[in-house]
């Protein structure tokens, strides 16, 4: 049938190229139901393909998405270099040879370096092999994975001084009392964390972002897939931990205590590994973030003998024909 006798017009064909254009927007809360199918498509197991990898750093990284032909493309700034646009390694239907072209076509229709960042060591190997290109590594933003079994018990000579610690924290308060993090006692958690705040300042703006970002999480956890827990002294919120399951592992974003608590850090860490890995015994690995540098971070995450460090890397494909 002839549609333009009728009035009706045909819809105009999208030609090959324009189809295959890249087109980014904001991410919003909105936009994560959009985002999140594709997370649980990869294996990588760093914090950078995770809701709150993505949403709690947004802001500082000025993460955009776009997801086409069944693949997710993620921009921001380059992990070192703020300054610098960078892309995440796409992750969906595509593989690397099919999605890596899509977005060198967009660098150069926009005219901006092609930098892939915080690029998981698998895919790092993989495109260093594909295209011959260097690979640089990202010290201060490897992610520290563990055995969700150890530290879920502490079991064994390596975990002794981790093990008292809990001993010491339950025998100096016996009134403990560890819970899931509900809309019953989150006005509780968040009140706790506004005065954390304000006793414990650091002078990084590294820091003072991801405090406003743990707010944020906070007053919306009911809208976002996060599961955490909270630990109790005297009937006092006293610690809390928040984190997301992807595939085998869980990733923890959040965890704060009130330091001159004998024992609290470990605790939460304890109970709220144990809590979730027997809720999700699918959960195999923990995966505890980077410590961006920081030496006391890097110091506290390697005295729980982590199993691995994973990796990132930046990789600049300007002059590389993919």
């Amino acid at each position: 049938m002839d549609t333009n006798r009728l009035g009706i017009m045909p819809e105009p064909k999208l030609s090959k190229e324009s189809e295959h254009n890249l087109v980014f927007k904001p991410i919003t809360l909105d936009s994560l139901s959009e985002i999140e199918p594709f997370l649980h498509r990869q294996c990588y197991r760093t914090c950078d393909f995770s809701i709150g990898g993505i949403y709690m750093w947004v802001d500082y990284f000025g993460y955009e998405y776009c997801i086409s032909q069944d693949t997710l493309f993620i921009k921001g700034g380059e992990e070192d270099n703020l300054q610098n646009t960078a892309f995440a390694v796409p992750v969906g239907k595509l593989n690397l040879q099919e999605s890596l072209p899509l977005l060198k076509e967009y660098c150069c229709r926009h005219n901006v370096p092609f930098i892939l960042s915080a690029v998981p060591e698998p895919a790092a190997l993989e495109i260093q092999q594909l295209y011959g290109c260097p690979i640089t590594e990202l010290p201060d933003w490897g992610d520290y994975l563990y055995n969700a079994v150890d530290l879920a018990t502490l079991v064994g000579h390596r975990f002794n001084k981790k093990r008292n610690r809990v001993n010491k924290f339950k025998s100096t308060y016996p009134d403990y009392r560890y819970e899931m993090i509900t809309s019953q006692n989150l006005p509780e958690i968040t009140a706790f964390f506004e005065t954390y705040k304000q006793e414990y300042q650091k002078d990084s703006l590294l820091f003072t972002y991801e405090e406003s970002k743990v707010v944020q999480v906070l007053h919306e956890y009911e809208k976002l897939k996060f599961e955490g827990g909270a630990l109790r002294v005297s009937g006092q919120i006293v610690a809390f931990s928040i984190g997301e399951v992807i595939g085998d592992t869980l990733i923890v974003h959040i965890e704060k205590a009130r330091k001159e608590v004998a024992g609290v850090y470990e605790a939460i860490n304890q109970f709220y590994s144990a809590q979730m890995a027997e809720k999700h015994p699918e959960v195999k690995y923990i995966n505890r973030e980077d410590d961006a540098g920081d030496a006391g971070l890097r110091e506290a995450k390697l005295s729980y003998n982590p199993k691995t460090i994973l990796k990132k890397y930046n990789i600049a494909l300007n002059e590389y024909t993919l």
